[in-house]
């Protein structure tokens, strides 16, 4: 029986209710009455059911999804403001012995080059992200045990966590890994990770097990309740996220979202993220294969994401072509990769080799991407300081709920700004960012910060670093 409360994936997941919830969404898709009942209830920024939002998606009436579209950007700027948080994955090894047949690590794939990064490559690698200007990552590597275990990506966090290159350095390291024991997440914790991403790639179990034939990672309900064991294990902030077109989108969304539901109903707390990844062409993988999902759609899916859960960062990668990351930045998505490389060694080392998980649509440098931003009026934010200063899981969503986060967020976004145009911004970069955080000092909220940030932006400029509030 579904129950959010459960520790049971197959409760607090449970097809009978994924089912029962798509039929309603499908008989009720034109009763505008129940519509704007939800839209309504989604205007007064506390998120909706994974029922009222099946609803809502199954809807095709182009004003409802204007006003869908429309209440998606006023909720992002309302809790998240004009910025975006830039950040880049750093793939540390493609050894895997699992069987996922839309990823070209699984162990049968034979012409996949293997490689493993070791501490010095590492180093290397995090010293190159530096000089782009990244101050997060988010760690990626295969399930090997052999190769990746637990002791590896812990050596791996302290070597890019001890990389002070000029005035570079990495200030929050996300960790997207395989799923793991209580007690390896207490390790990632005391290694002093951000957030701990892992997508289900599809919730529908009956997809799952056939995708995923071999390999521990073949444990869907194991899978599953990683969550609940990174969160009992003290990690606080976790990010949820499905692989859009290895099932049905109308599943996988009202599946992922009564996946929030369970974390707030058990923990008291949703996720800190949620991605959107569609699947891209790879080494031996064929997105036409699977059931890909338009543009449009793709759009929709974003912007219901934002209205049903207000509180969470929403995540679009370098996957997605300039194109497209435009139009859904206007939809909710607060936090975007650039510059991406994902092979293995790929940022110190340019020259093409055949570790690439997927291939990257956004090719732009990281100065590219600053830029296209701030032409765009957000502001880039390379910010770390909730991390830093323990405003992690409830304590985060606390701030955001209260909407104190702006007094916040704001100020460390234009300081971190300000790092990146004077020790990496080309010149026309430079130009459009002082010209940036000036008009957008005005909007932080506080008169008294306003003063502070004014003091620290004069500091930076003489040289000093690391200011946060």
């Amino acid at each position: 029986m579904y129950n959010p409360s459960s520790s049971v994936a197959d409760d607090f997941i449970n097809r009978q209710e994924i089912i029962d919830t798509l039929e309603y969404a499908k008989a009720n898709c034109k009763n505008f009455a129940l519509i704007h009942a939800a839209l309504e209830k989604a205007r007064e920024r506390g998120g909706l059911t994974h029922r009222e939002a099946a609803v809502l998606l199954a809807c095709d009436d182009k004003d409802v999804e204007n006003d869908i579209f429309q209440l998606a950007n006023d909720i992002k700027q309302e809790f998240y403001g004009n910025r975006i948080v830039v950040f880049a994955p750093l793939y540390l090894s493609n050894y895997c012995v699992n069987g996922c047949v839309y990823c070209p690590y699984h162990a049968q794939n034979k012409t996949m080059e293997r490689k493993k990064l070791t501490q010095d490559e590492i180093a290397r690698e995090v010293t190159a992200l530096q000089d782009m200007g990244h101050k997060r990552i988010a760690v990626e590597a295969g399930e090997h045990p052999a190769y990746n275990p637990i002791e590896y990506i812990i050596e791996s966090l302290g070597t890019i966590y001890g990389v002070k290159h000029r005035n570079g350095a990495i200030r929050r390291a996300n960790v997207n890994i395989a799923a793991t024991t209580v007690e390896n997440y207490k390790k990632l914790r005391d290694a002093g990770i951000g957030t701990y991403i892992l997508f289900q790639e599809t919730y529908d179990r009956e997809s799952y097990e056939r995708l995923h034939p071999a390999g521990p990672k073949s444990d869907y309900a194991y899978h599953a309740e990683a969550m609940d064991r990174a969160m009992e294990g003290g990690v606080d902030d976790v990010g949820l996220g499905v692989l859009f077109g290895l099932g049905k989108y109308q599943y996988e969304f009202t599946a992922l979202l009564m996946h929030a539901e369970h974390l707030e109903a058990k923990f008291g707390v949703g996720p800190h993220t949620i991605s959107v990844p569609r699947i891209k062409p790879a080494d031996g993988v064929n997105p036409r294969g699977f059931d890909g999902i338009s543009d449009d759609v793709f759009a929709k899916i974003i912007a219901c994401f934002r209205i049903s859960a207000p509180y969470a960062g929403i995540i679009i990668s370098t996957r997605e072509s300039k194109e497209c990351r435009e139009r859904v930045l206007r939809l909710g998505v607060s936090q975007i990769s650039g510059a991406s490389r994902t092979t293995i060694g790929g940022y110190a080392d340019k020259s093409p080799n055949e570790t690439a998980q997927f291939d990257v649509s956004d090719n732009r440098s990281l100065d590219e991407i600053v830029r296209w931003l701030m032409r765009l009026d957000y502001i880039p934010s390379f910010c770390t300081a909730c991390y830093r200063e323990g405003r992690t899981g409830d304590r985060f969503m606390q701030l955001c709920k209260s909407k104190q986060i702006q007094n916040c967020c704001h100020p460390n976004a234009l300081m971190t700004l300000e790092e990146y145009l004077e020790d990496y911004a080309a010149p026309p970069t430079k130009s459009i960012g002082e010209n940036l955080i000036m008009h957008e000092i005005e909007n932080v909220p506080n008169v008294k910060m306003r003063g502070v940030v004014r003091e620290n932006l004069v500091n930076i400029k003489n040289g000093e670093r690391d200011f946060r509030v």
